[in-house]
């Protein structure tokens, strides 16, 4: 008869425990909710302004009962007071705004998605959201492809929003859903239906997968398969501003890897010295180069037209240079204020396609420094939690954790996107700076404290001692 012990040379191996049937559905609502922040403009451009506002409100009416019910532990303390600051400061500026119903409008947006970032960092453990945006990511970029392919191969024309028909006439490619450039090798928009959104996005998943890589996630061949994916479309897209996102996130990535490195006081300065070196030189080259490096990746030198559009945009902000004419991200068309205010290729502007220049118009100086600050604390506090060493008590040995290079890497990518577009203060950019900084301040390590530990003991990923 076999005798067992508790030693653990003799006792029988346990079974790693189940996820329960609750926590997979709600891991599947967060991947749903990211989905819905990643796809961003896909919801309007296939079901209309209506279904995607409702899927929005809907969504965020959702997730809030979902938190009375699970109440995870949050300590109100610790909340990313600039952040909601800005929102405080957006919603006030209702009051002076020069077109109410938009700032009414769009300020409701931005609730929902703060509300959102929270809600997913709050039930989430890193290793969770880490994945849960992976998959979320893999959503958006199957369908990018399968949508580009199936309008080439069973459609074999353009594609307007909606499937509504083509207008007769000469009809501007930019307002095209899908241009049916997938096998004649154009630009390709996949679900976003613009390219500029669709590059920047590819470079984050391939950020993503890379450091799901690094953390040892099953099914490494598939990661493999995606990444490929990833790159791919991000090179139809032919976006030049992930090809500079792409090249701000390889100068910090490696600055991180160097800083960790290091063992001693002092050890770092260096690093940081050269880190300045590169970052102002290269800001001053682009300055002094830009016309040529774009007429590299076959743009325009003036960024395809943007430096006339934040010229309008600016001598209209300096008429009310302190508090703004009124929260609007985006703009919105159909309001007097902006329809055919400013118009390219035919068709009214929807963003300042620069987020400080935007912010400047609607929030003026004081917004201006809300959001500085909010990038600014994001930004801080994401850098040191991945070149920090994880240390919470006297033990100064533990290894690095690849997870935790994801908010200073999405960081970079955020801030070079806001150079060309607002896309940053909205959907999936706003959402991933108010969920991160939440989650970083909550949890500055992974698998560890109040939150971050109750949750990863309750689903098996710790046992009751932090590693």
């Amino acid at each position: 008869m076999a005798v067992h012990t508790k030693h653990p040379a003799s006792a029988p191996p346990e079974a790693p425990a189940r996820e329960k049937t609750g926590h997979l559905m709600l891991r599947a609502w967060c991947i749903f909710v990211l989905f819905t922040a990643l796809s961003g403009v896909a919801w309007v451009l296939a079901f209309g302004e209506a279904i995607a506002a409702g899927v929005a409100i809907i969504g965020g009416l959702v997730s809030l009962l979902l938190w009375f019910v699970i109440r995870p532990q949050v300590q109100w303390r610790r909340l990313p007071l600039f952040s909601l600051g800005y929102v405080a400061w957006a919603g006030l500026s209702i009051l002076w705004s020069a077109w109410a119903q938009t700032s009414a409008l769009t300020w409701l947006l931005l609730i929902i998605t703060t509300l959102q970032g929270f809600f997913v960092g709050s039930v989430l453990t890193w290793r969770e959201l880490v994945r849960a945006i992976a998959s979320a990511l893999k959503w958006v970029l199957a369908l990018s492809f399968a949508f580009e392919l199936s309008v080439s191969l069973f459609l074999g024309h353009a594609v307007m929003p909606g499937f509504a028909p083509i207008p007769e006439g000469k009809v501007d490619p930019i307002v095209y859903w899908s241009r049916n450039n997938l096998l004649d090798g154009g630009r390709i928009q996949g679900i976003l239906g613009n390219a500029n959104l669709l590059g920047p996005l590819c470079l984050l998943a391939i950020v993503v997968f890379a450091i799901r890589l690094a953390s040892g996630a099953p099914r490494r061949i598939l990661l493999w398969i995606w990444i490929g994916l990833a790159a791919y479309l991000m090179i139809r897209a032919g976006s030049a501003t992930s090809y500079v996102a792409a090249a701000g996130v390889a100068v910090v990535l490696t600055t991180v890897l160097l800083m960790r490195r290091t063992r001693r006081p002092g050890e770092r300065t260096p690093y940081y010295i050269a880190y300045a070196v590169v970052g102002i030189g290269g800001l001053i080259a682009f300055w002094l180069f830009h016309a040529q490096l774009f007429a590299l990746v076959g743009r325009e030198s003036d960024l395809t037209g943007r430096e006339g559009i934040w010229d309008v945009v600016l001598a209209k902000a300096w008429e009310r240079p302190w508090t703004g004419w009124g929260f609007a991200t985006p703009w919105n068309p159909a309001d007097p204020a902006f329809d055919r205010w400013i118009v390219d290729h035919g068709q009214t502007v929807m963003q300042a396609h620069n987020m400080w220049v935007d912010v400047f118009l609607q929030l003026g100086i004081i917004g201006v420094v809300l959001i500085a600050m909010t990038y600014l604390a994001f930004v801080w506090r994401a850098w040191f939690f991945a070149v920090d060493r994880p240390r919470w008590d006297l033990r100064d040995d533990r290894p690095y954790s690849p997870l935790s290079l994801l908010p200073t890497l999405v960081g970079a990518i955020l801030l070079v996107q806001g150079i060309s577009e607002s896309s940053p203060l909205l959907l999936w950019g706003w959402m991933f700076v108010v969920m991160f900084s939440f989650k970083i301040k909550q949890s500055p390590h992974i698998g560890v404290g109040p939150a971050e530990q109750t949750l990863a003991i309750e689903r098996g990923e710790l046992t009751k001692q932090a590693p």
